[in-house]
């Protein structure tokens, strides 16, 4: 949808009434204003080729029933030929992908990089390549689908089952579409029957685990889906992309990625792996020395930063979910949107976007690790519209053919300016500019050590624990105090940084009493130098829902 021009947004409309953004769309003066605004990657959702209700058998692609497709768009994660680019992307579909590789051209041009998706886990259930290489063969392709598993077979079947499947709005049609035996689905639902809550536009990819016979595992000798999808990586690095965001990593065996990784990186290094998971028991495996670089931080930080943002939580149990990850914060991607998630302005959040500052402000600076800003995000887009299959839910749709206001206004007929923005998503839009550009640009944010103010502060009656939430980031002769406030009403805290502090940082003396700190604000425009003395708190006031990055001088 990023792109996409046309206002009409029927509900449920197909790609010839409501459109669709092309990969045309993302021009070099919108690249150049990405990279002006400080964003170093771009994450290309949707381009593999994936099921789909519109009609593309003039071009010789195979069409897709409606009855397993999610959407008229359908989702981004039913892959149907791991070797192809969605043809909605494409100003002429014949060449797509050329129009594909000439975006990352584009991207690498504006000093950006690119990641897109890989979906390892499942595909499409009406799988079947048109595009792979000379010589490869397709996943499913010498099945035996007589027996349940095997780890020469690249899906699971239930054999002698057929596929029964029909929702109130979705029936499979018979005529269509025929799946004997049936093959287990996506989300690790081994029945003939899913629901309309699995996954069931998808089916499971068979990496050599007998999910049915206590989890044994079967690697050596290696399964063919390792090999078939490790293919499928090297072919897309050979493309360019500088890195994968890796759906549902958790659901394939942790041997896989330990093998498959090591071996991309010897021939593209510095291609970058991220996962999606959610089991922090986990994480660490995921994180070893021939593992993925950096992992969703959705069940710790996310969650904490949406409860305490939405006063169900106090400030100060962020604290205890960065101490959960500890050593590995660094290696955490933090975000406050994605696909999945609902929109920080939505009903079912926050309502407007501003009111994220300071979650975001404590999500971007609290350490080293990447952070991300979800498209439109920067504009306070509300999600609030009934696209289709996924309706009213605060989340941007991904399976049906739609432009939300926000990000069309930008575009304004592709000239991507702010004539047609409003003053409130221009301002928005300014505080996500200067945020990213300080934590670029200073190195304590980029380099620097970590120093939580929350335990020293527990105790001090001129500080809200409940609803501040300060810290020091920093390295020897460079240090910044940042504080941020999730409260409706403004704060005024009195923030206790003890003598360890400066030690802490390599500056030692520099907390030994007398003299005078200063304060400096480097995120916020109007605001003054602030002085204290050494053997006082530091006091700041915060407005409502935002916070402040501050310079802190010892004269």
């Amino acid at each position: 949808m990023f792109g996409n021009r046309t206002p009409t947004n029927a509900f449920n409309g197909p790609i010839e009434v409501n459109g669709c953004g092309k990969f045309n769309d993302i021009t070099d003066h919108l690249l150049n204003q990405l990279k002006e605004s400080g964003y170093t990657h771009v994450w290309y959702i949707g381009v593999l080729a994936h099921a789909s209700v519109t009609d593309y058998t003039a071009y010789g692609i195979p069409r897709q029933s409606p009855g397993i497709v999610k959407g008229k768009a359908g989702s981004p994660y039913a892959i149907r030929d791991y070797y192809d680019v969605d043809p909605d992307l494409a100003e002429e579909v014949p060449h797509r992908m050329k129009e594909f590789e000439a975006l990352v051209h584009r991207t690498h041009e504006a000093g950006l990089k690119v990641l897109i998706d890989n979906v390892p886990n499942h595909v499409a259930r009406q799988y079947q390549s048109i595009a792979k290489p000379r010589g490869v063969k397709d996943f499913g392709e010498g099945d035996d689908p007589g027996v349940g598993f095997s780890p020469r077979n690249n899906f699971y079947y239930l054999p002698g089952q057929a596929l029964e499947m029909e929702f109130a709005d979705h029936a499979v049609d018979e005529d269509s579409y025929r799946e004997f035996p049936a093959k287990a689905t996506g989300n690790d639902c081994f029945s003939n029957k899913p629901s309309r809550h699995d996954w069931y536009e998808t089916v499971k990819l068979n990496y050599g685990v007998d999910y049915l016979n206590g989890m044994a595992a079967s690697f050596d000798p290696i399964p063919d889906t390792w090999i078939k999808m490790r293919d499928v990586f090297l072919f897309w690095a050979a493309k360019g992309v500088d890195g994968f965001r890796c759906d549902m990593a958790e659901m394939v065996p942790l041997a896989f990625w330990r093998w498959v990784i090591p071996q991309v990186k010897e021939r593209f290094p510095g291609t970058l792996f991220v996962a999606e998971i959610y089991n922090p028991a986990a994480y660490r495996g995921f994180l070893d020395k021939d593992g993925f670089d950096y992992l969703y931080d959705k069940v710790g930080l996310y969650d904490v930063l949406r409860d305490v943002a939405c006063g169900r939580r106090p400030s100060s149990d962020i604290s205890f979910a960065l101490n959960n990850v500890g050593d590995i914060q660094h290696r955490m991607l933090n975000f406050l949107e994605n696909h999945d998630e609902q929109r920080l302005a939505s009903d079912f959040f926050l309502q407007e976007g501003k009111k994220a500052r300071a979650a975001m402000i404590v999500t971007a600076c609290v350490n080293t690790n990447p952070v991300m800003i979800y498209a439109g995000q920067e504009l306070g887009e509300r999600g609030m519209d009934q696209e289709g299959f996924s309706g009213k839910d605060g989340r941007t749709t991904i399976f049906d053919y739609w432009s939300p206001d926000t990000l069309r206004a930008w575009n304004n007929g592709g000239r991507w300016d702010d004539a047609l923005l409003p003053p409130a998503a221009l301002e928005l839009r300014d505080f996500y500019r200067r945020l990213v550009r300080l934590c670029n640009k200073e190195s304590a944010l980029a380099n620097g050590l970590y120093y939580d103010l929350m335990p020293p502060n527990y105790e001090n009656s001129a500080f809200d624990s409940t609803s501040l939430f300060a810290f020091l980031r920093g390295e020897q002769g460079n240090l910044l105090l940042v504080i941020a406030n999730f409260s409706d009403e403004g704060k005024t805290g009195s923030v206790i940084i003890p003598r360890h502090a400066y030690d802490f940082f390599g500056n030692e003396g520099d907390g030994k009493e007398g003299g005078t700190i200063v304060l400096t604000p480097l995120l916020n425009r109007g605001g003054g130098q602030l002085q204290f003395t050494r053997d006082e708190p530091a006091e700041v006031h915060i407005p409502p829902r935002d916070g402040e990055v501050y310079r802190i001088s010892l004269i």
